[in-house]
């Protein structure tokens, strides 16, 4: 689980082998064996015996903007992995291997948004030609991505004028289903423009800081990216692999929108745009941990949907050292069954 710091003022603490989190007279404790990582979205205490605990049990505490945005993390000091692969990621970059690597992340994402509006076609026959004119459109992308060759640098434009183009599509047909109150005009970031996108804004932050350290943990560079250009602090690879995992925001908050779930209270305004409030916050982190805990076919294998990006990072890792080789069975349950095998420590 994701244990979520949102109340102004709330302290953080170690007891025994639990995490106690107190404001005013209330309180409550949660065992460290449950907790994969620590959310902290607004002003609050914390004390040294929790970040330790956190650390010694690779347990990453991050730190949220008010658009969701991670600006700041803890977490242990070694490398994952071997140097190897992060050579690897420089030396691919300039061959046909590099721009192999970010057409499969870009397919993956088109792939994602096709599916996502072929059910939403489905399920809506009032609105199921208009999706499927989007899909259309979506597909002559993905057509014209998979055909392409050669660099990163000589393809890179071609690649994120497709995904612009495509995410024109999508996010025009994604409008076209919600409630006649919360259409929006595309995509909007820093801030948002209307509620839809101040919910994804927020659930892609929080997807971005479960791809970095997924990343770290494989042993890549988070900031030796391909597609996304190299700048000062710019974790470029974080911004490649994201594209294949979108789509488990996208859909949590559709559900929430199309469910009648989203309410007013959710959002403030601010500087030219919108927010969350606290109560937006806690609603759509509680909608993003249940759908990231839900079971998913990953590869022949029934996993949890958040144990699939520390997977997937894994298998780039491996690809990069050992080309063609997927990790064996052993590889993959301790993937997955690692944060179970944990030993179980009562809070004492």
């Amino acid at each position: 689980m994701q244990l979520v710091i949102n109340t102004y003022g709330a302290y953080l603490r170690k007891s025994g082998n639990c995490f106690l989190v107190k404001k005013d007279e209330k309180s409550f404790e949660v065992a460290v064996n449950k907790v994969n990582s620590i959310l902290i979205t607004t002003a609050a205490y914390i004390t040294t015996d929790a970040v330790k605990l956190a650390v010694d049990n690779n347990i990453d505490i991050v730190f949220l903007d008010a658009h969701g945005d991670p600006y700041g993390r803890v977490w242990h000091p070694k490398l994952g992995s071997t140097t190897l692969i992060r050579r690897r990621q420089l030396e691919i970059y300039d061959n046909q291997d590099g721009l192999n690597l970010a057409k499969e992340w870009g397919l993956k994402k088109l792939d994602n948004q096709i599916d996502l509006l072929a059910r939403l076609a489905k399920a809506r026959g009032e609105k199921g030609s208009e999706l499927e004119r989007h899909i259309e459109e979506i597909e002559q992308s993905r057509e014209q991505m998979r055909r392409l060759r050669g660099t990163i640098d000589a393809r890179r434009q071609d690649m994120l004028g497709l995904e612009g183009k495509a995410a024109r599509s999508y996010f025009e047909a994604i409008s076209a289903v919600m409630p006649e109150k919360y259409r929006f005009a595309g995509r909007s970031r820093d801030p948002a423009k209307d509620e839809f996108n101040a919910l994804l804004n927020y659930g892609y932050g929080i997807l971005y800081s479960l791809v970095e350290k997924a990343c770290i943990i494989a042993g890549l560079d988070p900031y030796v990216g391909f597609l996304h250009t190299d700048s000062y602090n710019k974790m470029s690879l974080v911004f490649d692999i994201i594209e294949m995992f979108r789509l488990y925001i996208d859909e949590t908050v559709v559900y929430l929108f199309t469910r009648r779930m989203v309410k007013d209270e959710f959002f403030e305004p601010l500087e030219q745009g919108l927010g969350l409030s606290k109560e937006g916050k806690a609603a759509l982190v509680e909608a993003v941990n249940r759908a990231l805990d839900e079971s998913m076919l990953y590869r022949g294998r029934n996993v949890k949907t958040r144990n699939t990006v520390q997977m997937e990072c894994h298998r780039i890792a491996n690809s990069l050292i050992r080309p063609g080789e997927e990790p064996n069975s052993e590889d993959w349950d301790e993937l997955v069954d690692g944060d179970d095998l944990r030993e179980e420590r009562s809070c004492q």
